[in-house]
């Protein structure tokens, strides 16, 4: 393990890769659309040129092979390799799609290509698992990892526990990202070196040591995540309340959204 690097899969605009490479990361980030890529290739051009960042532009795939990209025409943020979350995201929010082909590659090459890092973020809208069950075939892994956890199906949030249980991790935090913008770097830093930053919404946040919150054991985690599904199925965009229009309109009005979770794991 590589305790100076991180790899981020699913840089979109940057944000989590910048404050990175700010803590005094060495960084390897992954974005599968071809114009955010870019964007933020020419944004970070000056971390990429003294060596800190390597920004790939490839979809985390199970083929070494060129994959149909959806992006997203309104929220460059939901682009996805996952035919379900097209489909999900359209009837949810009658959100509209593009196909890009791209370059599709296996994490297990990326990883021996540019080694285990000491944490591993994931957020690419349905592919998660394919970075995590790539590691089953690494006697080390990253010290650190967070994903975003399954927010439709509870058998499927319970399969990301099983698999990051059967990886060797034991401590767990549930962290809101609804929350994330209200995050203040500790100092002094438990993670590389302190800097001051504020958070934009959207970005991952803290990690590691400095995630906010206590560890928890994998049965403390999914007692939390149960309030959350529950949650999810009385205010959600597809809960009890959301499905009428006339509960729809009353939580547009008070401003009531959907949350989101991202699971970080330790070793």
């Amino acid at each position: 393990m590589d305790k100076n690097l991180i790899i981020d899969v699913g840089v979109h605009i940057g944000q989590d890769t910048e404050f990175y490479l700010k803590k005094g990361f060495k960084v390897v980030g992954i974005e599968a659309n071809p114009d955010v890529y870019q964007s933020t290739k020419n944004r970070l051009h000056s971390y990429i040129e003294d060596g800190q960042l390597t920004l790939l532009n490839v979809a985390v795939s199970s083929k070494d092979e060129p994959i149909t990209f959806y992006a997203n025409l309104d929220k460059s943020i939901w682009g996805t390799t996952s035919l379900d979350w097209v489909n999900r995201n359209q009837n949810s929010f009658g959100t509209s799609y593009t196909e890009i082909t791209v370059e599709g590659r296996r994490f297990e090459n990326i990883l021996l290509e540019f080694g285990i890092p000491y944490y591993l973020k994931i957020d690419i809208e349905g592919a998660d698992l394919l970075c995590l069950q790539a590691l089953r075939q690494f006697d080390t892994k990253p010290k650190f990892i967070s994903i975003e956890s399954n927010k439709t199906a509870w058998a499927g949030l319970l399969e990301e526990f099983s698999l990051l249980k059967e990886l060797g991790y034991q401590k767990f935090k549930t962290i809101s990202q609804e929350t994330v913008c209200q995050q203040v770097c500790p100092s002094p830093a438990k993670e590389g070196k302190y800097i001051q930053h504020e958070f934009e919404f959207g970005a991952s946040g803290l990690f590691g040591e400095e995630a906010p919150g206590n560890w928890l054991s994998e049965s403390e985690a999914i007692k939390v995540y149960k309030g959350v599904f529950w949650y999810y199925k009385i205010f959600g965009v597809n809960g009890i309340i959301y499905r009428n229009s006339i509960g729809k309109r009353i939580l547009d009005t008070l401003k009531i959204k959907e949350p989101w979770y991202d699971t970080h794991a330790s070793l």
